[in-house]
């Protein structure tokens, strides 16, 4: 977190203007979105050793709750102009991390190797490629796509818990579906240099 240099945001979703009114109002000044970003880091090895170790209904909590910080820190960094170039590179990283800690877990162990291995290797191309239009001066952030791209991998993981926690086989399909729309979107993001 060494640029502490603020920006502006370029634009204010619908959803910033609502976690403003609401969640973003509890948190002081003096916690910056990094900080939650570097939350995310920290939290994400606790979430992969519960699923690990099969622990699913805290483990579903802990996810939904790390997860959730992902609209925080962006929302919080576009509402109070504390846009970062740390946290442009640093909190897609933490979602990616989270998420493919998730898919090797709990996609590899309950949905398939190929979908695993497709949706890891995507989000692994998609970090390489940032880095090499970072390394290049071109400004790398996260764009519409790759925001979707998120939060259907969010979906798709929390169905599949569901489906295991509540023994739904039903919703196995629906969770799979959910992950590959998420693959279309990963496609895409890459496609149009988001990450």
């Amino acid at each position: 977190m060494a640029n502490t240099n603020f920006e502006p945001a370029e634009e204010i979703y619908w959803h910033d203007r609502i976690l403003a009114k609401t969640v973003l109002r509890f948190f002081p000044k003096s916690i910056l979105p990094n900080h939650i970003t570097v939350f995310r880091f920290l939290t994400t090895p606790i979430v992969a050793v519960l699923m690990f170790y099969e622990h699913y209904y805290i483990g579903l909590f802990a996810f939904l709750l790390v997860a959730f910080t992902d609209a925080l820190d962006g929302s919080m960094a576009r509402t109070r102009n504390q846009i970062t170039e740390w946290g442009k590179i640093y909190d897609p990283l933490a979602d990616k991390i989270l998420i493919a800690s998730m898919v090797f877990i709990i996609v590899l162990r309950y949905i398939d190797f190929w979908t695993a291995i497709i949706i890891i290797g995507l989000e692994i191309i998609i970090i390489f490629t940032a880095w090499i239009r970072m390394k290049k001066g071109i400004k790398i952030q996260a764009n519409l796509w790759g925001k979707i791209k998120m939060w259907l991998q969010v979906i798709g993981v929390v169905v599949l818990l569901l489906s295991i926690i509540f023994n739904w086989a039903a919703l196995l399909p629906f969770a799979s579906g959910v992950l590959y729309l998420a693959i279309a979107f990963a496609i895409v993001s890459l496609l149009t240099y988001g990450i």
